[in-house]
C-alpha cells in the first residue's frame, strides 16, 4: 500500500464535532523524497523507495552517498519502500497531502523496550495461590511448566519470563482525525507504537 515515514512527536487531545474529547497521537509525516523506482524488470517487483529527514553527507557510507548522488536527491537518514505507488518519479517530494482522502490507515513502529520481565507483566499471569496464609515468596511466580514423569520435558513456546517489548507492531485501521498540511503533521485517534521521536510507517 502507498505511504509515507513519519515521526511520533506525541499525544494530545482534540474536541470532536459532537464535543467530546477525543485522545490522538501527533505524527510528523514527510516530506518524503522517492530516491529509487524498483521495478520487476530490473528488481523482481514493483515499488518505490522513499527517504526521510535529511541528514550530513559526512555520515553517510559511501555506496549509500553514491545512491542518492544516482537520484539526484540530499542525503537521507531513513529509507522505506511502499508499493502501489502511481504517477511518481524519481526525486518527487511527496507530503502528507497523500492522506488528505483517507480515512483509516496502517501504522508500522517499533513499540518500548520493556527489558527483563516475568510472566505476570509479560504475558499477564495471576501470579500463584494466596498474598497471606504464610506465603511469602511465590505471589509472582510462573508455578509448575511441565509434568515431571510424562513426558519429563518443557514444551517449546512455554510462557516464561524474558525480553519484553522492542518489537515491530503493526497496527491497523486507525483513524485519520485531521491532516494539517502547513506543518506536515497527522492526527490519528489513539496511541501508537513507539516511543516519542521514534519513526513510524504510515499506510493507507
Amino acid at each position: 500500500m502507498p505511504g509515507l515515514l513519519g515521526k511520533k512527536i506525541g499525544m494530545t487531545s482534540v474536541f470532536s464535532a459532537d464535543g467530546k474529547n477525543v485522545p490522538c497521537t501527533v505524527i510528523e509525516v514527510g516530506p518524503c523524497v522517492v530516491t529509487q523506482l524498483k521495478s520487476v524488470e530490473n528488481d523482481g517487483y514493483a515499488a518505490v523507495q522513499l527517504g526521510f529527514e535529511d541528514i550530513k553527507e559526512k555520515h553517510v557510507t559511501k555506496p549509500l552517498d553514491g545512491h542518492f548522488k544516482k537520484a539526484g536527491v540530499a542525503a537521507k537518514r531513513h529509507l522505506a519502500e511502499f508499493k502501489d505507488f502511481e504517477g511518481v518519479n524519481l526525486g518527487d517530494t511527496i507530503s502528507v497531502d497523500l492522506f488528505n482522502d483517507a480515512t483509516f490507515v496502517d501504522i508500522i513502529g517499533i513499540s518500548k523496550g520493556k527489558g527483563f520481565q516475568g510472566v505476570v507483566k509479560r504475558h499477564g499471569f495471576a501470579g500463584v495461590g494466596q498474598a497471606t496464609h504464610g506465603q511469602h515468596n511465590r505471589a509472582r511466580k510462573p508455578g509448575s511448566i511441565g509434568a515431571c514423569s510424562y513426558p519429563a520435558k518443557v514444551f517449546k513456546g512455554m510462557r516464561m519470563g524474558g525480553q519484553m517489548g522492542d518489537d515491530r507492531v503493526t497496527i491497523q485501521n486507525l483513524r485519520v482525525l485531521k491532516v494539517i498540511p502547513e506543518h506536515n503533521l497527522l492526527l490519528i485517534k489513539g496511541s501508537i507504537p513507539g516511543a516519542k521521536g521514534s519513526i513510524v510507517k504510515i499506510e493507507k
